[in-house]
């Protein structure tokens, strides 16, 4: 979690009576952090619909001035060579200050059909590449990448086959800040999301303890889930000692929004767990309607995490068995970093005895 400095006076009014917060000021005329420039006149990001529709149902689309143009290269049949479509974006830096480029591409996640990105200059030298995107998981998907710009004036999305796994891009200008951040809070794998996504697991590989309370990988490999227990992803561990309260963590792939995965712990359904999701203008939502009066479900193309609280009464020392569904109606999921926590008492536990009433 990022903590910035918030000089304020929080006023609560009730029944003519008003309560003050703590407050926590600087100094007079002290300028705690200092915005970056860039954050004075940012430019608009851009989102890009690179479905491939017919021209009767096509529109043309809007784009912030940055966005020189987008076109589509369909595949050749070379002999010897696989084919390849490209869309390439002409771009430009709206400022100096724009130095640095957010991209992400929304795509289906299909084995030999994986994009990559090409970032080129005005002369056509190729700038860097960012290696095959996605995970092959067959499922609908999203990968962020961070492109310097300084000398990029074009970027190619590179598709083996049609192209018609790749479904939109967002782009969006970096600016840089002072971000402070406790030393040993767990680093972040990306920045901060657009959409306000969490950041995604990573698992050291090893059980670590902090404050009584153990964290325990389970796997970091991806599994694909279905929703019968035929498909489920099932686990087994062993505790030494009984905990007072664990927490299962992981990372789904496609999910409906309003069936999350459901869990099962040593034979018994301890219910759907819950979805941490980005905010609701993430172009990562895709609806899903079985006809125009039916009403529309959603689905969160791309990686997000879920928890499950586990009952202590549910574990026991010795052996124990978890399972993952996914959620009722979802015909394909996977799950990823797959952890549980679990609380142990310790010197410094706090906690109440209330007497019985």
């Amino acid at each position: 979690m990022v903590f910035r400095f918030v000089a304020c006076a929080l006023v609560l009014a009730c029944a003519g009576v008003s309560v003050f917060a703590q407050q926590a000021l600087p100094p007079a005329g002290t300028q705690v952090l200092k915005p970056s420039q860039s954050a004075e006149a940012a430019p608009e990001s851009a989102w890009l619909d690179l479905r491939q529709s017919s021209a009767t149902h096509s529109k043309v689309q809007e784009a912030p001035p940055w966005v020189e143009s987008v076109s589509f290269v369909p595949e050749k049949n070379n002999a010897g060579a696989a084919s390849k479509s490209v869309f390439r974006l002409r771009l430009r830096r709206p400022n100096d200050n724009c130095q640095i480029l957010l991209f992400r591409l929304y795509f289906d996640d299909l084995p030999g059909e994986q994009p990559e990105l090409v970032a080129w200059d005005e002369s056509g030298t190729q700038v860097l590449r960012s290696g095959s995107l996605g995970e092959k998981s067959g499922l609908a998907t999203s990968s962020s990448t961070i492109v310097p710009m300084i000398g990029v004036s074009a970027i190619d999305v590179e598709v083996p086959g049609n192209g018609r796994a790749i479904r939109g891009a967002y782009l969006d200008w970096m600016r840089t800040s002072q971000v402070m951040q406790p030393m040993h809070a767990q680093r972040e794998k990306l920045p901060a999301d657009p959409f306000d996504g969490p950041a995604p697991l990573k698992s050291d590989g090893d059980d670590a303890e902090v404050f009584g309370t153990v964290t325990a990988p389970l796997t970091a490999e991806m599994i694909p889930i279905g929703s019968s227990m035929q498909n489920g992803a099932a686990f087994r561990f062993g505790l030494e000692a009984e905990p007072l309260i664990a927490l299962l963590t992981f990372e789904v792939a496609s999910p409906q929004i309003e069936a999350a995965p459901e869990v099962y712990v040593n034979g018994e359904d301890i219910g759907a767990a819950s979805l941490v999701l980005p905010d609701l203008a993430d172009p990562g939502y895709r609806g899903l309607s079985l006809s125009l009066l039916d009403t529309m479900k959603f689905q969160y193309t791309g990686w997000i995490r879920a928890q499950k609280i586990v009952p202590a009464s549910l574990l026991k020392a010795g052996t124990n068995d978890v399972i993952i569904l996914a959620g009722a109606g979802t015909s394909a999921s996977a799950i990823r970093e797959t952890q549980i926590q679990l609380k142990y008492l310790w010197d410094k536990s706090d906690y109440l005895l209330e007497p019985l009433k």
